[in-house]
C-alpha cells in the first residue's frame, strides 16, 4: 500500500537543467576545458562536487573542485535570479497536491546542494507540502549509490516496499533501484540519453498521474 512517494528534484520538480547547463558550461569555460556531449550527460544525477572532482581528475586540473563548485554556483545565482522563464514542471504542483490531500508523505531526494533545494522550495513555496528534504551533496556517495534514498526511505517512516521514487535519470533510477524502492521513470523531453529501462514504470507526462494512479502501481 502506497504511503510515501520520494521526489528527486532537478529534472523532475523543476526543470533547471537548462540554468545548470548554462551554469556548468560557463564554469567550463573559466578553467578553459572542452566537455564533451557524452561526458556531460554522464553527469546527469550527480551531485555538483562529485561532477566537479571528476572534471578535475579527467582534464588533470590544478584548481581544487571546491573552486569548480564556486564559479558553478554564481553562475548559476546569475541564471536563476535572471531567467524569467523558470518555473515548476508542468503537472507536478497538482500531483504533489493531490498526494498531499491524500495523506502521502511527501520526500524530496535531490543531489542538489541544501541551499540550492530550499532555494527552489522557498521561490515556489513547496515546504507545505513535505516532511523532509534530504541533499545528495551531505552524502560521501553520489547516485547510482542508493544512500540518499535508504535515508530518504528512513525519513519517510515507512518501509521500502511502501514507497514510490520518482527519478529522471539513469543513476537515480539505479540508486532507487539499488535502495529496494519502486521507481517511476519520468522520460522528460531535458533528459537526454537516460536510460528508463531499469524503471519499473515510465511516464512523459505528470498529467498521466494521480493518488489513484500511483496507489495503483505498488
Amino acid at each position: 500500500m502506497l504511503k510515501a512517494v520520494i521526489f528527486d528534484m532537478d529534472g523532475v520538480i523543476i526543470e533547471s537543467e537548462p540554468l545548470h547547463h548554462y551554469a556548468y558550461h560557463k564554469m567550463f569555460e573559466d578553467v578553459n576545458v572542452e566537455v564533451t556531449d557524452v561526458l556531460y550527460e554522464s553527469f546527469t544525477g550527480k551531485s555538483t562536487i562529485n561532477v566537479c572532482k571528476q572534471v578535475c581528475d579527467v582534464f588533470n586540473l590544478k584548481e581544487t573542485p571546491e573552486y569548480l563548485v564556486s564559479l558553478k554556483r554564481k553562475h548559476f545565482e546569475y541564471i536563476f535570479n535572471n531567467d524569467p522563464n523558470f518555473d515548476l514542471i508542468e503537472g507536478v504542483l497538482d500531483l504533489i497536491k493531490d498526494l498531499h490531500r491524500n495523506e502521502i508523505t511527501l520526500v524530496v531526494a535531490s543531489s542538489a546542494t541544501m541551499p540550492s533545494i530550499e532555494r527552489i522550495f522557498n521561490k515556489f513555496d513547496l515546504n507545505r507540502y513535505f516532511v523532509a528534504k534530504l541533499s545528495g551533496a551531505d552524502l560521501k556517495e553520489s547516485k547510482p549509490h542508493p544512500e540518499i534514498f535508504i535515508n530518504a526511505v528512513k525519513e519517510s517512516g515507512f518501509s521500502a516496499d511502501e514507497c514510490i521514487v520518482i527519478e529522471d535519470s539513469t543513476n537515480g533510477i539505479e540508486a532507487a533501484k539499488g535502495a529496494g524502492v519502486f521507481c517511476l521513470g519520468f522520460d522528460s523531453f531535458h533528459s537526454k540519453n537516460q536510460d528508463y529501462s531499469k524503471a519499473d514504470f515510465v511516464i512523459k507526462n505528470f498529467n498521466e498521474l494521480s493518488y489513484s494512479k500511483l496507489s495503483s502501481l505498488l
